[in-house]
């Protein structure tokens, strides 16, 4: 593929433009670089369906994994691969910057308002932006590097410890091979980590490593564990790799030599990593969980010298503080009338009376007038506005503010991309379900609002004629029928304090 392709004028001015998904988009980059190499372009219909059948594309290549891109319908629409002036699309990123532009082959549809397109690539531009450019190359650039033989490939998806540092050491030299360690930076990040702050925990370690050569590669995670190992193979491949270390999850090679590694346990007897079952119980001591580490992180204790390089657990400590220094967002969700708007401001008071955190109040019908004028309430309007609160209390919370959200929130799926937007900035995310039943909220109707509904005056009221999906995944569930807006209040406040989010505060004298 050819980098800095132009479009004909005439062609390029006239294409649609469209801004493919964070996962899509970490395809599109590892299509134009080469890492899918025998794949030039997305997947038309014929490759998806000899995959399935045969792990083959339709010309018989051997492939496994569906590599696909799609788009809304009415877009779809507007492309015809048999018209050289309309089967063209400029795929951009997410700051609406040309990246690519997708010769269409193919479209068809996937569901209800979505279609697959398939096709070749040519890039446009220069290739990108970014925290650590400079360490993102293409996979020739990297076999150009690299030594003549084998080749270790370690894909390191987490931040390395002792034990994982001490597994490298030893299949390296084992093998007699040269070192690359890959560092995906997906834009979801890995592990409650922005993917600039594993990079730099990576790097950390780097002088607890044999000689390596570290790049970092756009991977994101697929929900299927076989797909998600079988495309790291190929990727590994394609920047060099002749065998490659299992990091416990993947045990899928795509051709390659896969070393799955042997146990480790802390020998306390001369403070060395060795294989578990070498060492008497009473001197071994085991690796910490990603739990146990996560837990001291959160509660803002050291992780021990034994297990972590200080280098390494200093990275940490900056990129995932205790949860009292995090940011936060606190999402409240109920029927009109629970009480969730209430229980908000209240809790926002105590918060700005407290003097710890910086809070910030985003109220559902403030929002609707200050974010989403012009938004109705059919349930893609609804969607798209909570959209809107999850990610400005995202990024309220990447700079570790407090942001308060109480928007009915009716759909479970609107609720779960609020969490998830909250946790790649990595905050921490709590779901408040506030579960006054309707008979209730339909007493107090300070608004009118269901007396409107019940007179057929107003339609697609939550809880009348619109659905509410109740959360399955709420942090704490309050019902306001019997309970006073204080202890409401307190119910959430202690509920923060408990899990570490606030400072408890000490009695009075």
């Amino acid at each position: 593929m050819s980098n800095g392709w132009v479009l004909p004028d005439e062609v390029l001015r006239d294409a649609p433009a469209y801004t493919p998904r964070p996962g899509e988009l970490a395809d599109l980059e590892l299509l134009l670089t080469g890492a899918y190499a025998p794949l030039t372009g997305f997947m038309t219909r014929a490759d998806l369906v000899s995959v399935s059948r045969r792990a083959r594309l339709a010309d018989g290549t051997p492939w496994q994994v569906a590599v696909t891109l799609q788009v809304p319908t009415a877009l779809a629409q507007g492309l015809d691969p048999r018209d050289p002036a309309r089967r063209a699309l400029v795929l951009t990123d997410g700051e609406g910057a040309p990246v690519a532009a997708l010769e269409v082959a193919d479209a068809w549809p996937v569901r209800d308002g979505v279609a697959g397109v398939g096709g070749t690539l040519r890039r446009l531009g220069d290739g990108g932006h970014g925290p650590f450019q400079r360490l993102r190359r293409t996979p020739e650039e990297v076999r150009a590097l690299l030594p003549p033989g084998r080749v270790l490939g370690v894909i390191a998806d987490r931040p390395l410890h002792r034990p994982q540092l001490a597994q490298i050491a030893h299949a390296t030299r084992t093998l007699g091979a040269h070192l690359l360690v890959l560092i995906p930076v997906g834009e979801d990040g890995t592990g409650g980590l922005p993917p600039e702050s594993l990079v730099r925990a990576v790097f950390a370690a780097r002088d607890r490593m044999p000689p390596a050569t570290l790049v970092t590669v756009p991977l994101s995670r697929r929900r299927d564990e076989i797909s998600d190992a079988l495309l790291r193979a190929r990727v590994s491949a394609a920047y060099g790799v002749t065998h490659l270390l299992s990091t416990g999850e993947m045990l899928s090679g795509a051709g390659l030599r896969v070393l799955v590694p042997r146990e480790l346990a802390y020998d306390s007897r001369d403070g060395q990593w060795r294989w578990r079952e070498d060492i008497p119980p009473r001197n071994r001591r085991l690796a910490l969980t990603q739990a146990e580490v996560d837990d001291l992180l959160d509660r803002g204790f050291p992780l021990p010298e034994w297990h972590t390089p200080p280098a390494v657990a200093r990275e940490l400590a900056r990129a995932r503080p205790p949860r009292r220094h995090r940011g936060l967002v606190v999402f409240l969700t109920g029927l009109s009338g629970s009480g969730k708007s209430t229980i908000a401001r209240g809790l926002s008071d105590a918060l700005r009376e407290g003097g710890e955190r910086t809070v910030t109040l985003l109220d559902g019908d403030v929002a609707r007038r200050e974010l989403s004028a012009g938004l109705g309430f059919t349930k893609a309007d609804r969607d798209s506005n909570v959209r809107r609160i999850g990610w400005v209390a995202a990024e309220i919370a990447r700079h570790r503010g407090v942001a308060i959200c109480c928007p009915i929130a009716p759909y479970a799926a609107a609720r779960a991309t609020a969490r998830e937007m909250a946790l790649a900035a990595g905050a921490g995310f709590v779901l408040v379900h506030v579960a006054t039943p309707l008979e209730v909220c339909e007493r107090r109707d300070r608004k009118g609002l269901y007396a409107r509904a019940r007179a057929g005056l107003l339609t697609g009221m939550t809880g009348v004629d619109d659905p509410y999906e109740e959360p399955t995944d709420a942090d704490l569930v309050l019902d306001t029928s019997d309970l006073a807006v204080d202890e409401a209040v307190q119910a959430v406040l202690h509920h923060l304090t408990e899990t570490g989010w606030v400072e408890p505060k000490l009695p009075p004298l």
